[in-house]
């Protein structure tokens, strides 16, 4: 198969706008219409897993990286795009489809993502943009009270980042004709969501 009739997402939005629960769906759906088969499976990168795995270890890099974490700051883009870079570069094999969670994180991130895209020829890129304001999102994080969600403040931060990282990043997709942008309200029930996102994709 082509790599154009292959399907590619990239999920994006605030802390606990849903985005896990969101791919889970979506890929559930493509499971019942045939999209994803034995010929054609589901690449589900979601960095979160990798950086946590990497802090994990007792590497220089992981102990500076676990130090950055612990102060609640960001993590530098060229990690960020080395951890996704090594996940399609090591098991990409040609004929999946392919869901980004949670990347990318800032505009440089965005624009290293798109040389990844172009190089291994994916076209029609979705952009799933999950739309709750600062404040549910927040609402959010504390209610479900992760580890990394440990206080106001370290929320706060994180909000934050998003203002002054990530939505630069979903501004450039919004306004570039290379990616479908589509934008959901992510403050509806989860079954709202799940059925206005698939409205949009109508697939």
């Amino acid at each position: 198969m082509e790599s154009k009739k292959l399907e590619t997402f990239i999920f994006i939005g605030r802390s606990g706008c849903g985005k896990g629960t969101q791919v889970e769906l979506l890929i559930e759906q493509m499971k019942q219409k045939a999209i994803i088969s034995d010929q054609n499976p589901m690449f589900y990168i979601e960095t979160g897993v990798k950086f946590r795995d990497f802090i994990s270890k007792t590497s220089h890099s992981s102990r500076l990286a676990k130090e950055i974490m612990d102060r609640s700051e960001r993590q530098p883009d060229f990690l960020a795009i080395w951890t996704w870079s090594d996940l399609l570069v090591t098991n990409l094999m040609g004929d999946e489809h392919i869901i980004f969670d949670g990347t990318p994180r800032s505009l440089n991130e965005a624009m290293a993502l798109n040389t990844a895209l172009k190089f291994f020829k994916r076209t029609n890129v979705k952009v799933i943009y999950l739309d709750v304001s600062t404040e549910e999102s927040k609402k959010r994080m504390l209610a479900r009270g992760r580890a990394d969600d440990k206080t106001n403040g370290d929320i706060d931060k994180r909000l934050d980042w998003f203002e002054a990282d990530v939505l630069p990043a979903v501004k450039y997709y919004e306004s570039n004709p290379d990616y479908q942008f589509i934008s959901v309200n992510g403050e509806q029930l989860i079954e709202e969501v799940q059925a206005e996102l698939m409205g949009k994709l109508a697939m």
